[in-house]
């Protein structure tokens, strides 16, 4: 049997291994997923939640829970959940975000006398869960600031029961929740820098709104995660290409900045030499991400380049040729495979995002309208598989469109 000092050192080592590796995720929500579950293997615990702290609030940002997973039962669709739970001592969360200060507790149905929190139960009641064990503590960078807070509930014992969290347990997690703080805080500078890009489209082109391309971005990554779990793509594999996916998606129109705004804000339908040269968007907003420094600059300008391709070639810009600072010649459209996976997904989300939006030009569509749309164009406009991926997760994509409304 080793001894305690030696397993203790064991587990600090692992836990800064962990931190290395979380340095070099990109994405906030890819971030939340690995902090999530980290922390759950090193307690064995069964499910999880993150809330981000936005002014008084925190908001509800991520979730995982093994027991749904083993049941089948969808985890991605509690993940687009509203819930904004306020920084004060009312409940669990809010406590720990108010003081700072980790809290355990053995049963959440049985509270110790005199704490001034409560449980919310209601989570419970709506999915059949029971939740017993609880270890929250506080997300708090290195100048003391709590960013958030993370709560893990049901231990399991080795034999799958639900014990109690430990001291030791609060120990580790504590230190790996300010570790993972750190870099957390980090990714999120990261997102606001993307955000304010897309901003800038907003300031020329109305219809690229943040709420737009956050939709986007979303209906892309759970799309690209059912496509990817048909094909038996393997789960660290798909993570790993979500973690720049989602950014990329984001930045799906950014080249719409070297539009014209009388082509950009005109609210009718575009004549036909203005849609040739709102074509050449795709062409500029690859050229933003020309250098290919890393992997986020390469999918960006794939996904901004070939996003209206179409899956029998009648897209563009296909094979083009750059003629000048603003100049482009756009030629045959690709076809099939040729497009890159994930601009085929992006072309999807895009148009479905489009059709179900209110626009200055148009009315929304229903949902059955849009539906029956990409399904007949399935195998012409898009690839026939991603648009089953689609259709398979549309409880995920009705919560994604109420986290992201208008």
């Amino acid at each position: 049997m080793k001894h305690p000092v030696e397993n203790s050192l064991k587990k600090v080592n692992k836990l800064l291994q962990i931190t290395d590796q979380l340095n070099h995720i990109k994405d906030v929500d890819s971030l939340l997923d690995n902090i999530l579950h980290e922390a759950r293997q090193l307690t064995k615990a069964d499910s999880g939640t993150i809330f981000l702290r936005d002014g008084n609030q925190l908001k509800f940002s991520y979730f995982q829970n093994d027991s749904f997973e083993r049941q089948g039962t969808a985890n991605n669709r509690y993940l687009y959940s509203v819930l904004e739970v306020p920084i004060n001592d009312e409940s669990i969360a809010g406590y720990v975000a108010l003081t700072g200060q980790s809290v355990i507790i053995d049963d959440a149905y049985c509270l110790p006398k005199g704490v001034p929190y409560d449980f919310n139960k209601a989570f419970d009641q709506t999915s059949g869960y029971r939740s017993q064990s609880v270890l929250t503590v506080p997300l708090t960078t290195t100048g003391d600031t709590v960013i958030g807070v993370m709560q893990i509930l049901n231990a399991k014992g080795k034999s799958g029961e639900i014990i109690s969290f430990t001291e030791n347990d609060l120990i580790y997690v504590n230190y790996f929740a300010n570790n993972a703080a750190v870099v957390l805080e980090r990714a999120k500078m990261t997102r606001e820098i993307i955000l304010r890009m897309v901003r800038m489209s907003e300031l020329r082109d109305p219809k690229e709104t943040g709420n737009h391309v956050n939709r986007v971005a979303a209906y892309t990554i759970e799309i690209f995660e059912k496509w990817a779990k048909t094909r038996g793509i393997q789960m660290q594999e798909i993570k790993k290409r979500k973690d720049v996916l989602r950014i990329s998606a984001m930045l799906h129109d950014v080249g719409k900045v070297a539009i014209s705004d009388t082509i950009l804000k005109k609210p009718a339908k575009l004549s036909e030499d203005e849609f040739e040269i709102m074509k050449r968007h795709t062409v500029f907003g690859a050229q933003l991400f020309d250098s290919n420094a890393s992997d986020w600059d390469a999918l960006s300008a794939t996904i901004a380049l070939r996003h209206h391709e179409k899956y029998d070639g009648t897209g563009y810009p296909g094979k083009y040729k750059i003629l000048g600072p603003e100049e482009a010649e756009l030629g045959k459209g690709l076809k099939g495979e040729e497009i890159p996976i994930e601009a085929r997904i992006v072309a999807l989300a895009d148009v479905y995002d489009a059709l179900i939006s209110k626009r200055v030009y148009k009315e929304p569509w229903s949902e059955d309208d849009v539906l029956a749309h990409i399904r007949s164009e399935s195998g012409k406009h898009f690839d026939p598989e991603v648009v089953d991926a689609f259709l398979k997760i549309n409880d995920i994509i009705r919560a994604i469109r109420e986290k992201y409304s208008d």
